[in-house]
């Protein structure tokens, strides 16, 4: 680092994202994209007249987006913020609502940490418990905004609404961040709890059920006041955050939605096969409510078994500290993919 880094930043520790490999030949189940391409009506919208227009700024209310996204969600546009990617939307969002703190589970989605670290916003992180789930007892009668991940990351597992409403019932003062990265992908969403809950706040993304991971496209829904709220702080520091063309994309994507969920079915068919045929390996699942599967291999070698798969190039995730190191992350792919990832794990094991 140079010496002009402000020095309240030296020691903080990157989010460090899944490999993106630049050569061709790998099968890539390391960072939860969807194997399947955006919808018609959005590669057909992303068109030669449209990339002419990039000479022009981009909507700064965001319509497009927020429109298409409050007419899903059937609220209103008030109700409704779009960001740069669900990790811009949460940055912002803890930011604005940290100043007592945030508390969220020792084991979940990294990024967290990071935000946390980067604004200085002092965290609590309750254990999971052994079974990777969380008691909600951590979280009655708050003193700190609350964040979580459900269904969680890297485990999977989905916690019901009725103890969502719980946390925001026994927290009224304290704003609930419920980040729904993969709630598609067989849980439900909390925003039917929006009515009765000013404190809450659902995050959502295009990254995943979207299939959009690279256009960055997140959003937030919530009470009028939290999202006046993100937008104050959004126009203060980035009042263009969406470029016209991922907009564009997202208000498509969600005029298209039958397509995603005939995506999203696929995907989790798939993940249902490949966890039975991996227990039938010998690993041990969490009850995956995500498009990923969190397994353990029989003798909880994970790194040795992420190893060799590197060396097949077969990519899928390795946390390596704490409980999570005898797990690995495996995306859901394409039949295809998961055919090569388990015939890989069967010539390992």
């Amino acid at each position: 680092m140079s010496r002009f880094l402000n020095s309240s930043l030296t020691k903080l520790v990157p989010y460090t994202p899944g490999e993106q490999p630049q050569g061709g030949g790998y099968v890539k189940l390391n960072t939860n994209e969807s194997p399947f391409p955006p919808s018609e009506g959005v590669l057909n919208a992303l068109c030669v007249s449209e990339a002419q227009k990039l000479n022009l700024y981009s909507d700064p209310t965001l319509n497009p987006i927020v429109s298409a996204l409050s007419k899903r969600f059937g609220v209103e546009n008030k109700n409704v913020y779009a960001g740069n990617g669900s990790d811009e939307v949460l940055a912002i969002a803890m930011y604005a609502f940290g100043e007592n703190g945030f508390q969220y589970p020792d084991i979940t989605y990294g990024f967290y940490s990071v935000i946390a670290d980067f604004f200085r916003i002092n965290c609590a992180r309750p254990a999971l418990k052994a079974d990777f789930t969380i008691d909600i007892s951590d979280y009655m009668g708050n003193d700190r905004a609350i964040i979580i991940a459900n269904p969680n990351a890297p485990t999977g597992i989905f916690l019901p609404l009725s103890d969502i409403e719980k946390i925001l019932s026994a927290n009224p003062d304290q704003v609930v961040i419920v980040d729904e990265a993969y709630v598609e992908f067989g849980g439900e969403s909390a925003s039917r709890l929006l009515p009765k809950h000013e404190n809450l706040l659902v995050v959502g993304t295009f990254s995943k059920a979207w299939n959009l991971a690279g256009a960055r496209l997140g959003y937030a829904v919530g009470s009028e006041e939290l999202i006046s709220d993100l937008n104050r702080l959004r126009c203060s520091f980035h009042p263009y955050n969406i470029n016209r063309l991922s907009l564009l994309a997202g208000q498509k994507a969600v005029e298209e939605e039958k397509y995603y969920i005939a995506c999203r079915e696929k995907i989790i068919l798939t993940r249902a096969r490949v966890q039975a045929a991996l227990e039938s390996l010998g690993f041990t699942c969490t009850p995956s409510k995500a498009n990923f599967i969190f397994a353990r291999p029989p003798k909880g070698d994970a790194e040795r078994v992420y190893r060799a798969l590197y060396e097949k190039k077969v990519l899928v995730r390795y946390f390596p500290s704490g409980r999570t190191k005898e797990y690995l992350r495996i995306s859901v792919g394409s039949d295809e993919q998961m055919d090569k990832f388990l015939d890989a794990v069967k010539s390992i094991l």
